[in-house]
């Protein structure tokens, strides 16, 4: 049994790095920054509607879009050089912007994302669905595009920013 756990919690950690390694960071998300042996650089900071952070030595630096390792390359090709010889950067989420879920749910509103989430985990956090919600009645719209509309199922994946509406079903 012990070895299954740990085979489970090895696969879902994969399955979180990867998804990780192509997460774009958006406004909402709340990252640190640490660079090894200057704790002056070290920062905390939330992006922005505008997706900007100002960072010591290099100023604005426009983070909505990039994966958590273009955010270390470009930070590590900024200090490189002028600051630090060969910095060691790395970049963390500390949150996750929330997701939306609203229509035939009981409490319709933002919640906190996590990596691997189901629309049926989402309707779970919403505490539920009505009385009057159609199972299969489900539509994402994914942030940044508004031509991403989709037709999902409980089991559809959620990501960061989406919108769930779970629409009324027909007697």
């Amino acid at each position: 049994m012990r070895v299954l756990c740990f085979l489970f919690f090895v696969l879902s950690c994969q399955v979180f790095a990867q998804e990780g390694e192509n997460y774009r960071l958006g406004p909402g998300d709340s990252i640190e920054i640490k660079v090894y042996g200057e704790e002056e650089l070290d920062l905390s900071t939330q992006l922005t509607d505008s997706g900007i952070i100002n960072y010591p030595f290099l100023g604005a630096l426009r983070l909505s879009g990039l994966t958590l390792k273009e955010v270390e390359v470009l930070i590590h090709d900024g200090l490189k050089g002028d600051y630090l010889i060969n910095p060691n950067v790395y970049v963390g989420i500390v949150a996750y912007r929330p997701f939306y879920i609203h229509g035939e749910v009981k409490k319709p509103g933002a919640y906190p994302y996590q990596p691997g989430m189901t629309v049926n985990q989402a309707v779970a956090l919403a505490g539920g669905l009505t009385e009057r919600a159609s199972k299969e009645g489900v539509s994402l719209s994914r942030e940044g595009s508004k031509s991403q509309q989709e037709t999902g199922t409980l089991n559809s994946r959620v990501f960061a920013g989406d919108t769930i509406t779970i629409q009324q079903r027909f007697f």
